[in-house]
Formats: structure tokens, C-alpha cells, sequence
């Protein structure tokens, strides 16, 4: 089973992630965090689901670790 950041079904507290920050969309740099909460409500997002991680950073996840 493939995990896809597009969908928020797939992406959870708790999850080793590889977010995209605002100022780094782009250059593509990637952020790694644990997730600590999701933002966005709507089921899928093309550009990845936005979330927060456990340092207070906020982006949209890339990858699922």
C-alpha cells in the first residue's frame, strides 16, 4: 500500500514526514517533522495536505516517511 501526501485519509499524527515550507516551495527544499496536526479539512489536496509539525512549523507534506 502506497501512502500518497495528496490524501488526507493517508497522512497522521504522529508520522515521520517530508513537508514543503511556504518559502521554500520554489526552490522544492524539504522540511522533515513529526506531524503534530493537520490543516486542511477537504479530503485531497493536489499540492499535499498542509499540516504543523511538533517544532511549529507549517507546510504542505511532500513525502511520507
Amino acid at each position: 500500500m502506497i501512502l500518497d501526501p495528496k490524501r488526507r485519509f493517508d497522512v497522521k499524527q504522529g508520522q515521520k514526514v517530508n513537508i514543503v515550507l511556504k518559502q521554500d516551495q520554489r526552490t522544492g527544499k524539504l522540511t522533515e517533522g513529526i506531524v503534530k496536526r493537520l490543516l486542511t479539512n477537504s479530503p485531497t489536496h493536489p499540492h499535499g495536505i498542509k499540516v504543523q509539525l511538533t517544532c511549529g512549523k507549517v507546510g504542505r507534506v511532500q513525502v511520507i516517511l
